[in-house]
């Protein structure tokens, strides 16, 4: 449930009933008719469909989660707990506390889904005008239990009733029940004292429950990999919109060293795109100019961008549906590659395309960093970084070489979707391990990052960090890079430079 907001003493608002009454009269009355069913929805129930089958005959509880906390009594954008929206349709900024409840059907077979959440307040309701988390006059219009079932595709009922339909039947040879635990942790706490209250008690019981529902939440996770026609859509609306994006900021390049801190320029530059098409960015973007660009995670966005440095850009426009791109480029500021920067900049390339290459039904997921990494490890061992006396089949060892991963520390890929590193609680064996399908969708993303105080390098090398990512759909016969409008070799990145972001 939503973090409780502090309630400043100073403030006060009028309470007396001739006031009250003033408020509540004198409104049109709002716009009659139902939305259509969503085209996420349609998609979302065979989703509900498929876990229903993975658990017959219990009782499943998914909850977005709810509002959290930015400072004081002012709260961060709500997102939507992942497997929620993915079972929903539901995407950004809907609906706080809500929970999707899955409960077996009376007839036997399979599920029947019912949302609970916070609907819209009469207008002759307090919370109409006082609430300043779900009230009209504060947030605007929100979906009434009709809208939301028109939208959805299923049955919904007040937030209010969903303790008594928690508790429905819960015994030691009653129903059992799951929740996703980190979705919403009051929620979770609702189910265990339910379980407790039924006399499920001793630390077998309690173990068994707890990994049950671990089991729902790595089921959610895992079923995700795959990804259904709408949501290859959503990600490439996502990544067209990045593409856009991108030109934007090489577009802005020269006013980012004109104006200073130009880290921040191009992060806003980049924002805005991404606010404007979407829901905003699907993670903090890095943009890293110089040695900035050999820290994988630098968000800080602090430094100048100056003529002459590289500048590494990884950013993702996510979808409204909450589905986000994720694609790098590396670009040099002046509009040209010095020689260090290009013979850094192609052995990247290079493996990048070996682990491209890598990407088709029945490779294993595994085999795309191993493509990509031997060729990283191979251009390190001839520009004689390595220990030595090391071979590449020794650094290539994974218990006792490895010796490349100073400068490439990073896996090569990852899955992508409603998380920018989807699926993350999948066991390895359904995720390095597995075999890649049609459907799936996933980055390809090796780098190279000689930091600027490293001493086992040459200083011509030291200070440059290079990372080229795109994201590519498993198809068939092989993949389909989605990313592939943006320029990739030296020569198109240096045009697309010179050019102003005009691709």
């Amino acid at each position: 449930m939503s973090e409780k907001q502090h309630k400043a003493e100073h403030r006060n608002r009028p309470t007396g009933a001739a006031f009250m009454a003033f408020m509540r009269e004198g409104w049109a009355p709002r716009a009659a008719g139902l939305p259509e069913l969503s085209e996420a929805a349609r998609y979302a129930a065979d989703r509900r469909a498929a876990v229903s089958a993975q658990f017959p005959g219990e009782r499943l509880v998914i909850p977005a989660g709810g509002l959290k906390i930015r400072s004081n009594d002012t709260d961060y954008v709500f997102r939507p707990h992942s497997a929620f929206a993915h079972l929903t349709g539901l995407g950004a900024d809907r609906e706080p506390d809500a929970v999707l409840v899955l409960e077996p059907s009376d007839s036997g077979t399979g599920h029947d889904a019912c949302l609970y959440f916070v609907p819209l307040a009469d207008r002759d309701s307090e919370e109409f005008f006082a609430d300043s988390r779900s009230g009209e006059f504060w947030v605007g219009s929100r979906p009434t239990l009709q809208s939301a079932s028109a939208e959805l595709g299923l049955p919904t009922r007040h937030l209010s009733e969903l303790p008594d339909a928690l508790a429905k039947d819960v015994g030691p040879s009653g129903l059992a029940v799951r929740v996703v635990r980190e979705a919403d942790r009051e929620v979770a706490q609702q189910v265990d004292e339910i379980r407790t209250q039924a006399g499920l008690t001793s630390e077998e019981q309690v173990s068994a429950a707890q990994e049950s529902d671990q089991q729902l939440t790595r089921t959610l996770s895992t079923m995700r990999m795959v990804k259904d026609a709408w949501e290859v859509q959503q990600m490439q609306e996502a990544v067209d919109a990045t593409a856009t994006a991108f030109d934007a900021v090489v577009e802005q390049l020269p006013e980012a060293v004109r104006r200073g801190r130009g880290e921040r320029w191009i992060e806003g530059v980049f924002g805005l795109h991404a606010r404007h098409a979407g829901n905003g960015v699907g993670y903090d973007s890095i943009c890293a100019a110089g040695d900035h660009a050999t820290t994988l995670h630098w968000i800080r966005n602090t430094g100048e961008v100056q003529d002459g440095q590289l500048l590494l850009l990884d950013a993702g426009v996510e979808t409204d549906a909450l589905y986000t791109a994720d694609v790098t480029r590396t670009v040099p500021v002046s509009g040209t590659f010095t020689a260090p920067q290009r013979r850094v900049y192609e052995a990247v390339l290079e493996a990048q395309e070996a682990g491209l290459a890598a990407v088709r039904p029945g490779n294993r997921f595994k085999d795309v960093h191993a493509a990509a990494i031997e060729v990283i490890a191979r251009h390190l061992l001839d520009w004689g970084l390595l220990p030595e006396d090391v071979t590449l089949e020794q650094t290539l060892d994974a218990e006792e070489g490895q010796f490349h991963r100073r400068w490439m520390v990073h896996g090569t890929s990852h899955h992508l979707g409603i998380d920018v590193h989807d699926c993350a609680q999948a066991l390895r064996a359904d995720y390095v391990d597995a075999e890649l399908r049609e459907g799936m969708v996933l980055t390809v993303e090796p780098g190279l990052y000689f930091k600027a105080d490293d001493l086992l390098v040459p200083e011509e090398l030291r200070g440059i960090g290079v990372r080229i990512e795109d994201d590519v759909v498993v198809t068939a016969d092989g993949a389909r890079n989605l990313s592939a409008m943006l320029p990739r070799t030296p020569d198109e990145v240096e045009a697309w430079v010179r050019a102003g972001g005009v691709r």
